[in-house]
């Protein structure tokens, strides 16, 4: 079978582009390698996606992915190795090959970790990468955030108006974020900057009690109620990289239009470079290109 649209990546990008695609009366697959729904699964409270006032990362996908196959989405659980271009694509996976006339990356980009023990148990749950989702779960409450770049430095600053306390703790002896966010971040009565500290341990058994860390002074404890991780993202795009542009970060080096430099693949999501990466731009992505697909089709 050849399909008119083939995506790659089963996260919101990928499933709102499945369910646009067959709304236009297209043949669709998603190949995901994991669990469907992205990063959005480790939230375990997600309050800012519009129709819902509360649902769990889960929930949320478990919706998309009924909602793709309710609408006749076709499902690959394997990882896409390799496209091969033409005017019909291969992508070769690790179970076999699948021909499309289309294709559509929307791969994501996963989020740093510190490569502790006990990190991967308590993400979601009292592990977090994402302030805007998840800080008004710590109101009030003690938190760390671990980085010392833009991205950690606007956590902490979204932080400090709900937590008691914020704890940034960062590697290097200077803060790697521009300096209007240091600036702004030294200014909040309630953030502690800590230097040249490195995450040594995790602490707590059934729930998230802190962390031990290295600093240029000795061993610190930091008793804390939730950790916010913002060391970098990893886009995974390296095995289509020789078909799709990418930026000195590993991102899709596309725009809102989510075309690339080869006709008839295009990309969506957190894969692709962007200001803002929240659930709802990539839902938005994954609409503009499946509807770029489609458009695509028509002069197929």
């Amino acid at each position: 079978m050849i399909y008119d649209i083939i995506i790659i990546g089963g996260g919101p990008a990928g499933l709102t582009a499945a369910i646009y695609g067959r709304r236009a009366n297209k043949t669709v697959v998603i190949i995901e390698k994991a669990g469907f729904g992205g990063q959005i699964t480790y939230s375990p409270k997600v309050e800012n996606i519009p129709g819902f006032s509360s649902v769990t990362g889960n929930e949320f996908a478990e919706k998309l992915v009924d909602q793709a196959a309710e609408q006749g989405v076709d499902f690959e659980y394997s990882e896409a190795l390799e496209i091969k271009n033409g005017k019909v694509k291969s992508v070769i996976t690790d179970s076999g090959e699948i021909q499309g006339k289309t294709v559509i990356i929307a791969t994501g980009a996963k989020h740093r970790r510190l490569g502790l023990p006990k990190e991967e148990d308590f993400i979601g749950d009292g592990i977090s990468f994402c302030a805007v989702c998840d800080g008004a779960f710590f109101k009030n409450k003690d938190v760390a955030v671990i980085g010392g770049g833009n991205s950690a430095l606007q956590e902490a600053l979204e932080l400090s108006q709900l937590a008691k306390n914020v704890y940034v703790v960062q590697n290097l002896d200077f803060l790697t974020g521009e300096a209007v966010l240091a600036d702004l971040v030294n200014k909040r009565e309630n953030v502690k900057v800590i230097m040249g500290a490195t995450v040594k341990e995790i602490l707590g058994d059934k729930s998230f009690d802190g962390i031990v860390i290295n600093t240029n002074s000795g061993e610190r404890h930091l008793k804390l109620d939730g950790m916010f991780i913002a060391i970098g993202l990893v886009p995974q795009n390296e095995a289509f990289s020789s078909l799709i542009s990418l930026d000195k970060y590993g991102y899709a080096d596309s725009g809102e239009d989510c075309l690339t430099v080869t006709d008839g693949i295009f990309v969506a999501g957190d894969c692709r470079k962007k200001k803002v990466r929240q659930v709802t731009t990539a839902a938005g992505d994954g609409a503009v290109a499946a509807i770029a697909a489609c458009n695509y089709l028509s002069d197929f």
